[in-house]
């Protein structure tokens, strides 16, 4: 058997997003001479980065304080800053006055999320650390005690009936004193340890939600640089939570999205048909008139706050980031958190190394953890999701905005709302709920799966197996399809799944290689029956503007 060939580093990082790469950065400022590797299953940093994005820039000035002077075209400041609550025809704006605190904008930034990943990355390159795009981590590698002694690389060159091709070539294996795990929401390889290390024995299921973005190049007189807006109602009812957001960026361009809340009910609901119909909304289509669609795309996003948190700490390495979940739900805003948590990592690993320890549990970081403005702000906003969860949209809403002005009056509920249902396990049978039918679209507001894909310049090697595994190939059609009226074909954004005619019988047909990685699949099919996993490194969207 052909052993794979191995190197070695201090700490071992998977995923350039926020988390590890300012987690990179810091350990880099602490000590120059511990080696640090990161791994990006993208083709490219920011190749798969996507948020709204607003963000809280207190992570990156303590990281990089200078940054604004360095760096200026990285963010926009935000100008101006709406709330809107809207039903089919019309919507009110609610008074900044009347809005919690938590929830204004001041201060804040409107990046492109990927740019700044980027630019983070030569940052880190500059201080010494090694970051390989296009290399998808597969499997974690434990030692003989146990504990996580880093990951294998996926293999090269395999085709789809799992043959070596030509070009075969086995995975790296990588060996690390710690490995830090920043995969976003919804990690394949964060799951795995979650069930080896019972990170979840003590927490609710983490909660998501999908968010469907496209960044418009708008006409100048429907441009105002720096203004934020979101919205709550229309065009999902008060039984289904979500929201949208309209951010203006520079050089005339607007970013647009929705998220909905995957504990929807409705099997025939589809998140990015919901996004198509916001468009059309009197007060917002107004915006987009005589402008041109640049780029789409599509993200799960863990909205699970505290609750959910799992134990972010094991023998060898550690959760940071959406891995864990650190999301302000409230807010809208997790890149600061994200940021914040590989920073925090930071002094325990290098204190770890200096004393010649590997491997063992950073129980430091732990308590560094309970102590920081991280957990204090989950805290503070702890309550909002399941209130909004169980309450529904309306009174949800209230609920939150009345704890949100307590918490800012220094006045903290005493009790703690749980949210213990899965999102997969919240679909009503077809029969029971009214089917949504929605518009055909008009190619000029609002578009398709397929035209959209293009936007999002996805590619993968077709002659590859499917990263898209079913468990149980009868389920599709014996459950899902029979019972739900296959959700999987109306929630994917990028129609991967499709129910055809084979041998006059339907079947599940998968697309993989529409796959733009949100993982939705992973979290909402309703028995559990679709497991994501990585395909080769570099498949994927590669999002430029997002």
């Amino acid at each position: 058997m052909q052993e794979r060939d191995v190197m070695e580093y201090d700490v071992l990082i998977i995923g350039a997003g926020p988390a590890g790469l300012s987690s990179a950065i810091a350990i880099k400022q602490l000590n120059p001479e511990i080696s640090v590797c990161i791994l990006e299953k993208g083709a490219q940093v920011g190749a798969h980065i996507l948020s709204g994005a607003v963000i809280d820039p207190v992570a990156l000035n303590q990281l990089i304080p200078d940054w604004q002077h360095r760096a200026p075209q990285l963010a926009t400041a935000v100008s101006q800053d709406e709330f809107f609550l809207l039903d089919e025809d019309t919507g009110i704006k609610i008074p900044q006055i009347l809005l919690p605190p938590q929830l204004h904008n001041d201060g804040c930034f409107i990046v492109k999320l990927g740019e700044v990943c980027a630019w983070l990355a030569s940052e880190a390159e500059n201080l010494g650390v090694e970051i390989y795009p296009g290399f998808a981590a597969a499997e974690v590698l434990y030692d003989d005690a146990g504990a996580v002694m880093g990951v294998a690389v996926g293999d090269m060159g395999i085709n789809k009936l799992g043959q070596h091709k030509a070009d075969y070539a086995l995975g790296m294996a990588i060996h690390a004193k710690y490995t830090l795990f920043c995969e976003g929401a919804r990690g394949s390889l964060a799951g795995d340890l979650e069930n080896k290390f019972a990170l979840r024995k003590d927490a609710d299921p983490q909660h998501f939600g999908l968010g469907v973005k496209e960044v418009w190049q708008v006409k100048p007189e429907h441009h105002h640089l720096g203004l934020v807006q979101h919205a709550q109602g229309w065009p999902l009812d008060n039984s289904t939570s979500g929201g949208a957001f309209i951010y203006h960026l520079p050089e005339h361009q607007v970013a647009i999205g929705y998220v909905v809340h995957l504990n929807y009910q409705n099997p025939t609901l589809s998140p990015f048909e919901e996004l198509q119909r916001f468009k059309t909304h009197p007060k917002i289509r107004g915006t987009f008139a005589g402008a041109k669609r640049i780029a789409y795309g599509a993200r799960a996003i863990a909205e699970g706050g505290l609750q959910s948190l799992p134990k972010m700490t094991f023998p060898g390495g550690i959760l940071l980031g959406c891995s864990a979940g650190l999301l302000n739900f409230p807010r809208i805003k997790g890149t600061h958190n994200a940021m914040l948590s590989g920073m925090l990592a930071a002094p325990a690993i290098v204190e770890a190394i200096a004393n010649d320890r590997q491997r063992d549990e950073l129980i430091a970081f732990n308590t560094a953890f309970a102590q920081s403005s991280i957990w204090q702000e989950l805290q503070q906003v702890r309550n909002i999701k399941p209130a909004i969860s169980k309450l529904g949209t309306l009174a949800g809403t209230m609920y939150a905005g009345a704890e949100l002005w307590l918490s800012k009056l220094g006045i903290n509920t005493p009790w703690t709302l749980r949210h213990s249902t899965p999102d997969n396990t919240t679909l009503k049978r077809l029969n029971s709920v009214a089917a949504i039918h929605y518009p055909k679209p008009d190619g000029v507001l609002t578009f398709n799966k397929l035209d959209s894909l293009m936007l999002a310049n996805v590619s993968h090697d077709h002659d590859q197996p499917s990263h898209l595994q079913l468990r149980d190939t009868l389920i599709p059609i014996t459950v899902n399809l029979a019972q739900y009226g296959s959700p999987e074909s109306h929630y994917c954004p990028a129609g991967v799944y499709e129910i055809i005619q084979h041998h006059d019988a339907p079947a599940l047909q998968i697309n993989a290689q529409n796959c733009l990685h949100c993982k939705t699949c992973d979290i909402k099919d309703p028995q559990q029956n679709i497991h994501w996993v990585p395909p080769e490194g570099g498949g994927g969207p590669l999002y430029g503007a997002m």
